[in-house]
């Protein structure tokens, strides 16, 4: 398994990490499918699963595995405190690693993700974070190498 952030890449360059790590299934942690800035465009979720589709990479959305905006607006609230932005994040903050542990990563069954992990080639967890220490998708990651045993690789834009 993989993880990737959008941050950092182009829509050629993202889909050619992708490749590069024979990823075959895309799985969309975020809430919000969106991102914001043309440069992103490429990754709002009807474009990216197009994009997908045309490279042959299933894709399927986690919404179970997304902080809530209560979370969100916590770390955004630690990001000010230290005077960065969301971009230019590099670690999580304490507080919102101990809740979404327990009020999302406790209750989240991940068997699911396991088992399509059986398939064939790779698969990827996706949020926008271009560092997986400033992302949940790190969190899931850890669990699921913890629990599950699975080898993740975190990609970041070269």
């Amino acid at each position: 398994m993989v993880t990737i952030g959008v941050y950092g890449f182009d829509g050629e360059s993202f889909l050619q990490r992708l490749r590069h790590a024979d990823v075959r299934l895309l799985l969309d942690v975020r809430r919000r499918r969106g991102v914001r800035g043309p440069e992103y465009a490429w990754a709002n979720s009807l474009r990216l699963q197009a994009a997908l589709a045309h490279a042959g990479i299933a894709y399927e959305h986690h919404r179970e595995l997304a902080p809530t905006t209560e979370l969100r607006r916590l770390q955004y609230a630690e990001d000010d405190r230290q005077g960065v932005g969301k971009r230019s994040r590099r670690e999580l903050a304490a507080e919102y690693t101990r809740r979404y542990t327990i009020e999302i990563l406790a209750r989240a069954d991940l068997a699911p993700i396991v088992s399509a992990l059986a398939g064939g080639g790779t698969a990827a967890l996706l949020c926008v974070e271009r560092d997986p220490e400033a992302c949940h998708r790190s969190l899931i990651a850890q669990r699921l190498t913890e629990e599950h045993r699975v080898t993740v690789e975190h990609l970041r834009p070269l």
